[in-house]
């Protein structure tokens, strides 16, 4: 590492150096006397274009410019889970330690603690043959998370020793036949994904616990889903949510962009979070990848691939890991502001023309796949990005690019969201392309009739949309009553099933066969109006049953002997149709 660049411009974060001959792109490189990181982004000629991490105001032309060797990498190792980070993964604790609330110029500290010891359990034995990705020992990382120490990229042989007890990051717990040292820390550059030995098909559902998605728009794990929606819709909401309830055994959140009162709300809300599927915190599980709004807009660029490459690592040990993005369009902002700097020609409405196919890299870096290594370790990341259109106006360019690679479109409406209707998701605009690919599992592990249910959902929501729209040219005594049948079962469903309270214990995530009963004794009772209806049973008749209050309870039903009372209220719905009348 020499300093041998010289600063000739800046602009904004975009700094050009001469003399950079033998630089390469992607290399991380100091920038100025305060050794700003930043990373090198165009070459031409002896001149590097470099994005710089930092603000750049007061660096000065005939500056150094130091060049690292290597691109920006992560760190990876025990101790990821509970820290917050920035986009280029400085850890932000430590950092505010040493420069108060805001980051001091050029100030850096280790991502990983170099002082914490870990307890190392040994897996493989001495004069084993082990290649990249077989376990070397497990660390228990935290009460619920066994971290697997893998063999690293590039590193196999025979193990000559292997220690147990306790170690920091840095220090070997293996050596191999060759002399080379194995530490439990790993460096991945962070736009590179990470191997693995083949994908699989996405044909298990990521379970988020909300209703609306698992049941009208499943996400298989390791698919891709955007949320686009206006402001206020509720898109940050939705991710928290997620973070909380979805089954996932790692939740990777990066705040890319957001305004810093959000980001406060989950660095004050996060840490005191109890994980409701073990009472523990829920930071155990859990990485922040923050990079506010008022933060360089460079950082803001790297920080999803800091997100996805530590999401990737999980991945490798065999986890569940959810990557929620909020927002990409801040991502898609950054990008716009560093093309523009670099004077390239611009694509609509100013991004650049390579958009589209930057975030197809980003989210095929999602996935289920076969780890590398012994064994049949299988890990997923699904990857789930919240979008912010201008203007709730779905058709600008990082929506519609958005749309065309993830597999789950959870669009949101503020017409539901001034309503208090959450999750706010528009099911005429929504939509999944993984619901053939999981239809198999939720028959198997739900029932046989779960297709058939979500059909007469969305049949039942379609012709509500239908006779809405009449309603609105000639009043609702125009409607015939099956059709005062069809708005009243629908408003239900909508009200009832559809709509979720986060405050409430019982409701607030719900379980695919709880979802299942609900719907199913929703179903049960329109086919019951409609056959009261064709034995000329007055529809007030009809509508005064008591059925209607038992069904608009269900979602307040503890969960101890919900099963029961809900199949036992289905059984009456559907004797109540052969009984005499």
């Amino acid at each position: 590492m020499a300093e041998r660049g010289i600063i000739i411009r800046v602009s904004g974060p975009t700094v050009v150096a001469g003399n950079m001959a033998g630089a390469r792109i992607h290399n991380r490189v100091l920038v100025g006397e305060d050794h700003l990181p930043g990373e090198v982004i165009r070459l031409e000629a002896d001149r590097a274009t470099i994005q710089v991490y930092e603000d750049t105001t007061g660096l000065g032309l005939g500056e150094g410019v130091t060049d690292v060797g290597k691109p920006l990498l992560a760190e990876l190792g025990p101790g990821l889970l509970g820290s917050v980070y920035d986009g280029v993964q400085r850890p932000l604790h430590a950092i505010r330690a040493k420069s108060g609330d805001f980051i001091g110029r050029g100030i850096s500290a280790p991502p990983l603690d170099r002082q914490r010891r870990w307890e190392f359990r040994p897996v493989a034995r001495e004069g084993d043959i082990v290649v990249p990705g077989d376990v070397l020992g497990i660390v228990a990382e935290t009460p619920r998370i066994d971290h697997l120490v893998t063999v690293p990229q590039g590193n196999g042989g025979a193990i000559r020793r292997i220690l147990a007890g306790s170690f920091s990051v840095l220090e070997p717990v293996a050596f191999l036949a060759d002399g080379t040292e194995l530490p439990m820390v790993r460096r991945w550059p962070v736009r590179t994904p990470r191997p693995f030995r083949r994908r699989l098909p996405p044909t298990l559902p990521f379970i988020t616990g909300q209703r609306v998605f698992d049941v009208l728009f499943p996400l298989a794990a390791g698919g891709a889903a955007i949320i686009p929606g206006g402001f206020g819709t509720g898109k940050t909401v939705v991710e928290h949510s997620l973070a909380r309830y979805a089954e996932a055994d790692i939740i990777v959140f990066v705040g890319c962009g957001e305004r810093g009162n959000e980001m406060t709300e989950v660095l004050t809300d996060f840490p005191e979070l109890a994980d409701p599927s073990t009472g523990r915190p829920l930071m155990e599980r859990t990485v922040l990848v923050v990079n506010t709004s008022n933060m360089p807009v460079a950082a803001r660029e790297a920080s999803v691939y800091t997100g996805i490459t530590i999401a990737e690592y999980y991945r490798d040990m065999g986890y569940r890991v959810a990557l929620l993005a909020d927002s990409i369009s801040r991502w898609a902002e950054a990008l716009r502001e560093i093309s523009s700097r670099m004077e390239e020609m611009p694509g609509e409405e100013g991004y650049p023309t390579h958009l589209g196919s930057r975030l197809a890299g980003f989210y095929e870096r999602g996935g289920r796949v076969s780890c590398l290594g012994g064994g049949e370790r299988e890990g997923t990341v699904t990857i789930v990005s919240a979008v912010s259109p201008p203007g709730g106006d779905f058709s600008e360019p990082v929506t519609q690019s958005s749309q065309r690679i993830a597999g789950v479109y959870w669009a949101l409406d503020p017409a539901l969201a001034h309503r208090r209707h959450f999750p706010a998701v528009d099911w005429r605009k929504s939509y999944s392309l993984y619901t053939g690919a999981v239809d198999d599992w939720f028959r198997k592990n739900v029932s046989d009739d779960c297709t058939a249910l979500r059909g007469g959902l969305m049949a039942l929501l379609q012709r509500e949309e239908e006779l809405q729209e009449v309603v609105q040219m000639v009043g609702i005594d125009a409607l015939q009553e099956q059709e005062r049948i069809v708005l009243t079962v629908s408003r239900m469903v909508r009200e009832h099933f559809l709509r979720q309270s986060a405050y409430s214990e019982t409701d607030a995530s719900c379980p695919p066969e709880r979802a299942y009963l609900m719907l199913k004794a929703f179903l049960s009772f329109h086919t019951l109006c409609r056959d009261l209806l064709a034995r000329k049973v007055p529809v007030e008749t009809i509508l005064a049953l008591p059925f209607r209050q038992e069904m608009e309870r269900m979602k307040e039903l503890p969960k101890e002997g919900f099963r029961e009372t809900v199949a036992a209220l289905i059984a009456r719905i559907e004797s109540e149709g052969g009984r005499e009348r």
